[in-house]
């Protein structure tokens, strides 16, 4: 039977979500990737532990994380019940409906009736009341904003979510859908986005600097460019890596000679900063206090040990960040 550490607090640092009175861990675990009905059972539970034990207590999920989709949320439902049942007021768990989830006209984008009839489905798979967080996963161009935000009204009002967000929104967007949230009274807290040292489209479409001005949280996913920013593409491009094995997401156009070039490059910041290039990465996305969690994800154990290895220092000299730029874009 798993217990927790007693010590799983004290060295993990805790973020206000935006002006919202919820803290989120610096770093987060996101069960995106090995979480699915692919991947062995007994090493999801292991880094779930893991995670908890040393102060993770923010769980991402999505209806459609699998393979196949939903098998993120059943697999997390099984450890939840089997093992973190007793700690689930320690727990955030927020879970997330936008993408392309089951056939016919009402199983994708924004409507009323995907978000709801999906938020039900999630609670079942989890086996639990409510989600800490309930997300739309991406903006629809087709349906009514007001439509939409009142679904996520709805999920509050139920009782079936604490908070709301959204997730792969732009700058002007986020700003109507706040209008909407607040007009409604609906306690929305936080945006998720892809952010890293490679990827700024959050900076480019305002999205970054309009959450920060309107007091919402920010928590971006593939912090490390799935995988681009670790020491595993510093001697080229390893046989076992997602270009080889998994070409959904990072492909092998992704990996030229000029981005190997400048993750060498990159690394040797790192190294002068006494961390690894995945360490400085994580460090890097929380150094101006604007964001509020790096969603991490892994494949085993030893990597999120690595990743909340960065909380160690995450300042950075005005010249670092020059030269990260400078390399970088």
């Amino acid at each position: 039977m798993y217990i927790a550490k007693e010590s799983r607090y004290d060295h993990m640092i805790y973020n206000r979500c935006g002006l919202s009175g919820l803290k989120l861990p610096a770093v987060s675990l996101g069960l995106w990737h090995n979480f699915g009905n692919t991947s062995q059972f007994s090493n999801m539970r292991e880094m779930c532990f893991t995670a908890f034990d040393n102060g993770i207590t923010h769980f991402d999920l999505a209806n459609n994380y699998g393979p196949e989709p939903g098998s993120a949320e059943s697999n997390f439902g099984k450890i939840l019940k089997e093992d973190l049942k007793p700690y689930r007021d320690e727990l955030v768990i927020s879970t997330k409906a936008g993408y392309a989830m089951w056939p016919g006209p009402y199983g994708d984008f924004g409507s009323r009736k995907y978000l709801l009839a999906s938020l039900d489905q999630s609670l079942k798979r989890m086996g639990v009341d409510y989600v800490d967080i309930f997300y739309h996963h991406r903006m629809d161009p087709n349906t009514p904003l007001e439509e939409t935000m009142g679904a996520l009204k709805s999920a509050v009002d139920s009782g079936k979510a604490l908070y709301v967000g959204i997730s792969n929104y732009n700058g002007p967007t986020l700003e109507k859908a706040t209008a909407l949230l607040t007009e409604m009274k609906v306690p929305f807290i936080i945006n998720q986005n892809c952010y890293n040292i490679f990827d700024r489209t959050v900076e480019r479409n305002g999205l970054k600097e309009t959450a920060h001005r309107l007091g919402k949280g920010i928590i971006c996913f593939s912090p490390l460019a799935q995988g681009l920013l670790t020491n595993r593409y510093l001697n080229g491009i390893p046989a076992d890596s997602r270009v080889m094995t998994d070409g959904r997401f990072l492909k092998a156009e992704h990996v030229s000679e000029d981005k190997l070039r400048r993750i060498k490059a990159l690394n040797e910041i790192a190294e002068s900063r006494g961390q690894t290039l995945a360490e400085m990465s994580v460090s890097w996305l929380l150094h101006d206090g604007i964001v509020t969690s790096v969603l991490v994800g892994a494949s085993k154990p030893s990597q999120i040990l690595d990743n909340i290895a960065a909380l160690k220092n995450i300042s950075f000299t005005d010249e670092e960040l020059r030269r990260i730029d400078e390399i970088a874009l």
